[in-house]
């Protein structure tokens, strides 16, 4: 496996080249916590050159091992990408477009991933025991404190007058 994909312009023609193939995992460089490619980035790419500019279209994907953000359940799905197309700036004889396509591929996790949207779907329920429906009645949270005129309901003209007590904090110039 590749770790990156290097396009050297002197070998791209006029009309264009397909380029496919697979980069090393390593490229996305993920934190231990985070989702985890357990694959390769493939690629089937078609590469054109306009003036100063490098335009790939096509295929990119990667699957990688999700924790679902539901059931805590570790399951595998498939990042693919069927009609992408980037653009790189030609800046020298060698373009690298592994980065490009590493973004590409990042920019469409899931922010909540789902087991029921996994290569092969599971049943994606919420275990009930983990919900507070079952709260009892009679919590331990105490009632707001009475108001002062002891009409439960009615409220101090000035709510703020509690502030006007604490003197040390007043101006006395």
């Amino acid at each position: 496996m590749k770790e990156k994909l290097e396009i050297d312009l002197a070998q791209l023609p006029e009309e264009g080249k397909a380029y496919s193939g697979e980069l090393d995992a390593k490229v996305f460089g993920l934190p231990e916590n985070d989702a985890k490619p357990v694959g390769g980035l493939e690629y089937d790419l078609y590469v054109q050159r306009f003036d100063d500019e490098l335009l790939l279209r096509g295929y990119v994907g990667t699957p990688f091992e999700f924790t679902c953000a539901r059931t805590n359940k570790l399951f595998v799905q498939t990042i693919s990408l069927e009609e992408v197309a980037v653009s790189l700036e030609v800046t020298s004889g060698t373009v690298d477009a592994t980065e490009a396509l590493r973004e590409e591929v990042l920019i469409n996790i899931p922010d909540y991933p789902r087991c029921d949207q996994a290569d092969e779907p599971m049943e994606c329920e919420i275990d009930e025991s983990y919900l507070a429906l079952d709260k009892p009645v009679e919590d331990s949270v105490s009632d707001a404190p009475p108001s002062k005129t002891g009409i439960k309901g009615d409220e101090d003209e000035n709510p703020w007058s509690a502030l006007d007590e604490i003197n040390q904090f007043k101006d006395n110039k």
